[in-house]
């Protein structure tokens, strides 16, 4: 069946007003008459923030599926696109609807099923390692996504995130420990600080946004969404992007999670790669942590973010011990 045509063939259209996706794009479950069942989704950078921030102009995801990458993904890792296509300035994703296979943020993972989603990244970032792939996130936009500059450029029209980020940004800079801050805060302005010395180390296809509400964990491989943030960068900040938002979700500690990251690679792991991408790691949601202590309704969630901000601002403390950001 053509993938432009595959609406055409619906018999039963449901919107999905409470999905977990938070890009501002609109999804719809769809019936097919021959019984499939799919998630489609609908995307353009007038409804996409995160397409805005990038620069792109159409679904990413869309262009790596129709270059062919996404088909070339390791035996053991899945896409759950069947087709995708313009309408307008508007892309249209078809996916493969995986209903409760897809994490969310309803449910803990186990430390087991993490090292399966760490194992099955790694597949990835070892087909790719070193492959040259066109329209990716540069890296150093990925890296200062939620920069102050990038939110006040932003139209009002994007929602409450601009706002309240560029607010946790003015809380953090007031609470965290100053030298950490102030070299945050620099990095966010000079992204190169940072990505420059990132990509000087071995660089592969990473998805980029390796959150649960992206991952499925089918019987026979892990089905990774959304793939619009997809950057060539080191696999070690795949994982500090990982760890920023989804650790307490994983019934295990962040450093069990490095130490399960450093086991899968053996060799091969570059510590210095994972000392620059847990410096990463604050550069992206420094902002969120610092916001839920100062103002979040409940005095459990305000300790817990506390000791998360603590744990991240001692990793960055270590990187900025070694002198590894470009002056």
């Amino acid at each position: 069946m053509n993938a432009a045509t595959l609406l055409g063939h619906a018999v039963e259209r449901m919107p999905l007003s409470g999905h977990d996706g938070r890009s501002g794009a609109r999804l719809e479950r769809v019936l097919l008459d021959d019984g499939t069942q799919l998630v489609v989704k609908r995307t353009s950078p007038t409804l996409d923030l995160v397409m805005r921030l990038t620069g792109a102009t159409e679904s990413r995801e869309s262009a790596l599926w129709h270059a062919g990458v996404l088909d070339e993904l390791p035996a053991g890792v899945g896409c759950a696109l069947v087709g995708a296509w313009r309408e307008g300035d508007d892309t249209v994703l078809a996916m493969r609807d995986l209903g409760d296979m897809v994490v969310g943020w309803s449910r803990r993972i186990s430390r087991e099923e993490c090292r399966r989603l760490l194992a099955a990244a790694t597949l990835v970032h070892r087909g790719f390692e070193g492959a040259s792939i066109d329209g990716l996130v540069p890296l150093a936009v990925r890296v200062s996504l939620f920069a102050p500059w990038r939110m006040r450029a932003v139209d009002r029209n994007a929602g409450p995130l601009p706002a309240l980020v560029l607010r946790g940004w003015e809380r953090f800079a007031g609470t965290a420990d100053p030298a950490v801050a102030a070299a945050v805060l620099d990095v966010l302005e000079r992204p190169e600080r940072l990505a420059g010395p990132l990509s000087r180390r071995p660089a592969t296809l990473i998805h980029g946004d390796l959150w649960l509400v992206n991952v499925a964990f089918e019987a026979n491989q892990v089905t990774l969404l959304d793939w619009d943030l997809a950057t060539s960068g080191s696999p070690a900040l795949e994982l500090a992007l990982f760890l920023d938002g989804n650790s307490s979700q994983v019934a295990a500690t962040k450093d069990e999670i490095l130490d399960d990251f450093r086991t899968i690679w053996g060799d091969e792991h570059d510590e210095t790669a994972l000392r620059l991408a847990l410096f990463a790691g604050l550069v992206e949601l420094g902002w969120n942590k610092a916001l839920d202590i100062a103002e979040h309704p409940d005095r459990a969630v305000r300790a817990r973010e506390q000791a998360d901000l603590d744990w991240w601002i001692d990793q960055a403390r270590q990187t900025l011990a070694l002198g590894l950001l470009d002056p």
